[in-house]
């Protein structure tokens, strides 16, 4: 029943049962298996919930304030490190709820929390769909994540979490699979919707003697939903709808959700049924709305509708091609940072509109990104095809662990760099879990069958990560107070008071015909700019803060000249990446003064930031 609540048990398809058509021969789609396959299924639970919410309310934190955490609710506490009761499970998580709320982040994703199947090549080989994103249902709660005290239990589980992760003021927001199902191909396994009516809820394609026999595959995993059916888009609707009214979730993540605007698999339309709909509907109209916008054979950021937010590929890239020192990058990294107007300026949308990740789930984490120059995915059992081979990662100058004080050093202050300039451009930051303690998958970027030690959240930290977990939450809290950065809507450049200025000693803006080469830049925030006037200028009164944000990804020192402040304004030091913990960051509110000087000497590869006070 593919709108059944709860399942019981688990798949097995021994000898390809479950297929439903004769397996190991040609076209043996074309031939009905006869064999009972009921004792390899699930069964459905019929559910009841009294569960008392004792008066939740939603967070409701506005769109241009979210800092989003993803994990994967497995993965959080499933090592025996996490020291919790239930390793593994929506209770484990709720005893870390502490711990997330220190981060300073106020949105928790969750990748698939719907019932899956992990395909029979990866069972095959000991392995398992461990990030889930292989859908067998879209209402019922994959049961592992449940404690399994009785059918059904993950119900309540799940409902308490969310109630307590609101009371933190943390929102849960759902990453949903809705483009394609478990099935597959045609030689796939028959779970539910290719048994009720194939023809309605697929997109099907074909030669012309059988147009139907087989998939479309724009999801790359063996068939896409087929959005222009009416059918299809109530399932996903009512799916959405059930998770808000009945679990109080505060959002979604549509994973490849161009298939959700391709009818019949036809071109991506961001005024496709789906998305009207959704537009029209009085629950989900009110949630937040994340699309990852591209799938196999469409890229589409920029192009959904007015009031969602979108994964932005282009910021990923950007900044992990800035701060590794690849010249030609800082105009990229100036769009970027302000919000990616090329984008969404034009269209009406605000600068929340964009998602801004240096790392996810899908990938190599902040550690591997600084440490692995290519990938190391063996473990998966595909020779190391899988995963993606253009990472704009830098080992620092030795591949894998190792490599010495030096290495370690720069490494570090890589890591800083790029969680500093995620975490303080214009739009909504998206960290990845384990980055705050340098979680490594020992370089691995596709760790989609890892349910293991690859995975998992190591609780037992260094002094090293220590220290790194402090600066990950004070960069947070820095988030909040570079005011000027974290405004969301668009404004022109002298509204807002942005100036780039060279690392040359005379403190002048680049020239245009530099901008593509050069590797430093330091960007000035203040109320008032005035053009070919380096100095802070102050209008009706206002006097700040001003912060100067500057940017080192030369292999050398660069000495900044400081714009002059009018007495008895002074720079004190917020952020300075290429120091050691604990002055690598100081906390908000509590900025370092430093001596009365015009200049500030950069270290290689390193981010500044200061900050104006007032003295006496």
């Amino acid at each position: 029943d593919p709108y059944a609540r709860a399942l019981h048990g688990t798949f097995r398809n021994p000898e390809g049962v479950l297929a439903g058509h004769l397996p190991g021969i040609e076209d043996g789609d074309l031939f009905l298996d006869h064999r009972p396959s009921h004792s390899f299924m699930p069964k459905c639970v019929v559910t009841q919930s009294r569960f008392d919410w004792q008066g939740d309310r939603p967070p409701a934190i506005p769109r241009e304030r979210l800092k989003i955490y993803e994990m994967h609710v497995r993965g959080f506490t499933a090592d025996p490190s996490s020291g919790v009761a239930h390793p593994g499970t929506f209770s484990g998580l709720i005893e870390k709820i502490p711990h997330l709320k220190s981060l300073g982040i106020n949105a928790v994703e969750l990748l698939p929390v719907h019932a899956k199947y992990s395909e029979d090549v990866l069972v095959n080989k000991g392995l398992s769909n461990y990030w889930g994103y292989n859908n067998a249902g879209f209402f019922g709660l994959e049961t592992s994540y449940g404690t399994r005290s009785a059918p059904g239990c993950e119900i309540d589980e799940f409902k308490l979490m969310v109630r307590e992760l609101h009371r933190a003021g943390i929102e849960v927001i759902l990453d949903v699979v809705y483009n394609h199902t478990a099935e597959g191909t045609e030689l796939g396994p028959t779970l539910s919707w290719r048994g009720l009516d194939n023809h309605s809820y697929y997109a099907l394609t074909g030669p012309e003697d059988a147009p139907l026999r087989h998939y479309r595959n724009h999801a790359g995993c063996g068939n896409i939903l087929d959005f222009g059916r009416s059918v299809v888009v109530r399932m996903a609707l009512d799916s959405l709808r059930y998770f808000v009214e009945e679990f109080h979730v505060d959002g979604f993540r549509f994973d490849l959700a161009t298939v959700l605007g391709r009818q019949n698999g036809n071109q991506f339309e961001a005024s496709g049924p789906f998305f009207a709909a959704i537009a029209q509907d009085p629950v989900l109209r009110r949630v937040k709305l994340i699309a990852e916008p591209w799938d196999m054979e469409a890229y589409a950021v920029g192009r959904f509708p007015d009031g969602w937010m979108e994964w932005n590929g282009g910021f990923r890239d950007t900044l992990r091609r800035w701060v590794k020192g690849e010249a030609g990058t800082l105009s990229a990294l100036r769009d970027k940072l302000e919000g990616s107007p090329e984008l969404y300026e034009g269209h009406g949308r605000e600068a929340w509109s964009s998602i801004n990740f240096v790392t996810c789930h899908d990938g190599f984490t902040l550690r591997d990104l600084v440490t692995y120059e290519h990938k190391r995915n063996e473990a998966n059992g595909e020779s190391n095809w899988d995963g993606s081979s253009a990472n704009f990662n830098w080992n620092c100058g030795h591949e894998g662990e190792g490599g010495g004080e030096a290495v370690e050093a720069l490494r570090q202050r890589q890591a800083r760099n790029l969680l500093l300039l995620n975490v303080l451009a214009r739009g909504v930051p998206l960290l990845l879990g384990g980055d705050e303690t340098l979680r490594t998958q020992s370089g691995n970027n596709n760790a989609y069958c890892q349910d293991n030690a690859v995975s998992w959240h190591d609780w037992n930290l260094t002094e090293t990560q220590t220290g790194f977990l402090r600066f990950f939450r004070e960069a947070l809290a820095w988030k909040d107070d570079v005011g000027i950065l974290n405004t969301w809507a668009f404004v022109p450049n002298r509204a807002w008071g942005r100036c780039w200025q060279g690392w040359d000693s005379n403190g002048k803006p680049w020239p245009a015909e530099h901008v593509s080469e050069t590797r430093q830049a330091a960007f000035l925030l203040r109320p008032l700019a005035v053009h070919g006037k380096f100095s802070v200028q102050i209008e009706s009164g206002e006097e700040g803060p001003w912060f100067y944000l500057i940017l080192n990804t030369e292999n050398e020192e660069k000495v900044f000249r400081l714009p002059a402040l009018p007495p008895p304004s002074r720079w004190a030091l917020a952020v300075d990446t290429a120091k050691s913990s604990p002055d690598d960051i100081q906390p908000v509110g509590h900025p370092k003064e430093i001596p009365f000087v015009d200049r500030y000497v950069t270290m290689p590869y390193s981010s500044v930031l200061l900050k104006t006070v007032r003295i006496g």
